[in-house]
């Protein structure tokens, strides 16, 4: 017979990442500002992080973000695209990218690093790989940044509108209970006319058979 092992439970670690990016991403649409803004800023951070110039992308990113009247919060976060783990792989991809672009024909590998004389070939070699890692940041991030911009563009859109409705909803709830408050107290301080009692009678009634029996008698 064959038994089907049941399926592992995922590590506490990659739960703890899971919990991590959902709460970033609910951050995230909590941010406050138009959805345009917001979007902008993300596109805008997504392409300055695919620059080379690592160390100086969130401020890069603020600075023109701040000039255009985008999102700064989303600008500083999407350029994190690029991080300690990601930039090995995105550099190596642009650097190849804009080389070939370029027309550079022996594109610069890093396991090429092996010797003093090479290393002294790299540094000479510097403004070239810089170029070409610019150029193809700007081929790569551009599609990046556009699909970027439609997805939160959407999301936050979609979001405010869901928390506009709530809070309309809220609102029509309130004013409700309200108005339901106000007629149940005067409903409450109504005064009951001896009219409404069939045993007492309409007291005008009694006010206009007075002289009647005063001339009688």
């Amino acid at each position: 017979m064959n038994f089907t092992t049941p399926t592992a439970a995922p590590p506490k670690k990659r739960r703890a990442l899971l919990a991590s990016v959902t709460k970033a991403y609910e951050r995230f649409l909590k941010i406050r500002g138009h959805p345009r803004e917001i979007a902008l800023g993300f596109a805008l951070g997504i392409l300055i992080g695919m620059s080379p110039f690592m160390g100086l992308h969130t401020i890069v990113a603020v600075a023109v973000a701040a000039l255009f009247k985008w999102n700064k919060i989303s600008a500083a976060l999407s350029v994190w695209i690029t991080n300690a783990v990601t930039a090995p792989i995105i550099y190596s991809i642009t650097y190849l990218v804009g080389a070939r672009i370029m027309g550079i024909e022996r594109a610069f590998q890093l396991k090429e690093i092996n010797s003093l004389t090479a290393v002294h070939n790299l540094i000479l070699k510097t403004p070239e790989i810089v170029w070409a890692m610019i150029v193809g940041g700007m081929v790569i991030g551009l599609p990046l940044a556009t699909v970027g911009y439609w997805v939160v563009f959407s999301l936050t859109s979609r979001y405010q509108e869901e928390i506009k409705a709530k809070i309309a909803k809220s609102k029509e709830k309130r004013a409700f209970k309200k108005q339901l408050r106000k007629v149940k107290a005067s409903d409450q301080r109504r005064p009951e006319y001896p009219a409404d009692n069939p045993a007492i009678g309409n007291p005008t009634d009694h006010r206009r058979e007075q002289p009647t029996e005063a001339s009688e008698s």
